[in-house]
C-alpha cells in the first residue's frame, strides 16, 4: 500500500488537560472540515472502558456515509503495550479515509505506538512551555487565530493569564461573540473581559444581558462567581430561569402583568412585566435561541468541549447579550 499524501494518525498531548482538549477540538474540527460530524467523528474512550478492538475495526472499516472517519481516542494512555502492537499495523497502513486522532490523558502511551505516529503521522504538542517558548505559543496562536490582537493586547492577555493558559480559549470565544470574527483587537476592547469585582445579585447579570450590554453583562457574571462565589451551575439556573419565563409567556399577546405572574408561579407583578417585555423584544425566534444556547453551555459545563465552566459561561453570556442586535431566524 502506497503511503498516503497526508498524515492520517495524529497524537495529541501536554501537561494541562484544557490545553489537551482544545487542540482536540481544533483538530478534530479541522479534519471534519465541513462535513456533518456525527456522520464522520466515531469517538472512543470517553467515560467508558477502552475497547482497542474497536478502534481497530472502526479504522479498518471504510465509512458508511461520506468519505471519510475520523476515529478520536480520548485519554490514549490506557492502551496496553500487547493493544498497542495492532494499531501499529493501522499507523503505518492506514486507510484513505480514515484519520486516527489519540488524545493523551492519564497514564503513558506505549512509546511504540508513540515513534510510529511521530515517522507516519504528527505529534501535536499542546504544552506552551516557559520563557520565550511560551510568549511565542501564545503569539502563534493568536496570529493563527479568528481575531487581530495588536502587540499590546497580546502582552496583556499573557500577563493577564500567567500560567493558567487553559483559559486563552474561552476569552477568545468570548471575544469573537462580542465583536465578531476578524475584528481588531487593542487593550482597550480586551480589558472589560478581563477584570472582577465585588458580588452582584443574580438581576444585575440579567438586566445587562437584556440591555445588550457585553461588558457590563461580563463584569457582572465575573462579580457572581469570583466575589459572589456563586458556582457554574447555580449562573445557568439563573440564566435558565430568566429565559424559561419569557418562553412560558411567549405568544400571550393579551396577558396582563397580574396574569403573567399567576402563570409564571412568581409574586412580583415586576418580575412577569420584565419577562414579558423582554421576551417580545427578543421574538419567539430569539428566545428558542437562547434556550439552545443554555442547553449547549449545560453540556460544555459537563465536560464536553475541555473548557473551564467559567469561560463556558463568559461565551454563553456574550452570546446571549448579542441576541437584541441580531436578526431573528428567517422562517423556513
Amino acid at each position: 500500500m502506497s503511503a498516503p499524501s497526508e498524515p492520517h494518525s495524529f497524537l495529541v498531548r501536554g501537561d494541562d488537560a484544557a490545553l489537551v482538549a482544545q487542540e482536540a477540538r481544533a483538530l478534530i474540527d479541522r479534519l471534519v472540515g465541513g462535513r456533518e460530524t456525527s456522520l464522520v467523528v466515531e469517538e472512543h474512550g470517553s467515560g467508558e472502558d477502552l475497547d482497542v478492538r474497536g478502534v481497530l475495526d472502526a479504522c479498518l472499516t471504510p465509512p458508511f456515509l461520506g468519505d471519510r472517519r475520523v476515529v478520536v481516542v480520548r485519554d490514549a494512555g490506557r492502551i496496553g503495550t500487547g493493544e498497542a502492537a495492532g494499531l501499529l499495523a493501522v499507523v503505518n497502513e492506514p486507510l484513505e479515509s480514515t484519520f486516527l486522532v489519540l488524545v493523551a490523558g492519564a497514564g503513558t502511551v506505549p512509546q511504540a505506538l508513540v515513534k510510529a505516529i511521530g515517522a507516519q503521522g504528527t505529534l501535536v504538542e499542546a504544552n506552551p512551555g516557559t520563557g520565550r517558548d511560551r510568549t511565542s505559543w501564545v503569539a502563534a496562536h493568536l496570529r493563527d487565530g479568528r481575531l487581530r490582537f495588536d502587540a499590546a493586547a497580546r502582552a496583556r492577555l499573557q500577563s493577564h493569564l500567567g500560567d493558567d493558559l487553559g483559559r486563552m480559549a474561552g476569552i477568545i470565544e468570548t471575544l469573537v461573540a462580542a465583536y465578531g470574527e476578524g475584528a481588531a483587537i487593542s487593550v482597550e476592547e480586551l480589558e472589560p473581559f478581563l477584570g472582577t469585582a465585588g458580588a452582584v445579585p443574580p438581576w444585575e447579570l440579567t438586566d445587562a444581558i437584556d440591555g445588550g450590554s457585553i461588558p457590563a453583562a461580563l463584569g457582572a457574571l465575573r462579580r457572581m462567581l469570583d466575589a459572589g462565589g456563586r458556582h457554574p451551575t447555580e449562573v445557568l439556573g439563573v440564566l435558565h430561569r430568566h429565559y424559561a419565563n419569557m418562553l412560558r409567556l411567549d405568544g400571550l399577546a393579551e396577558t396582563d402583568q397580574a396574569e403573567a405572574a399567576r402563570i409564571l408561579g412568581v409574586r412580583s407583578p415586576f418580575v412577569a412585566k420584565k419577562a414579558m417585555e423582554q421576551g417580545r423584544r427578543l421574538g419567539s425566534e430569539r428566545v428558542a435561541q437562547a434556550i439552545k444556547l443554555l442547553a449547549d453551555a449545560d453540556l460544555d459545563v459537563k465536560g464536553r468541549t475541555g473548557l473551564a465552566p467559567d469561560l463556558v459561561l463568559e461565551v454563553l453570556v456574550a452570546r446571549l447579550s448579542r441576541l437584541l442586535r441580531a436578526r431573528p431566524m428567517a422562517r423556513r
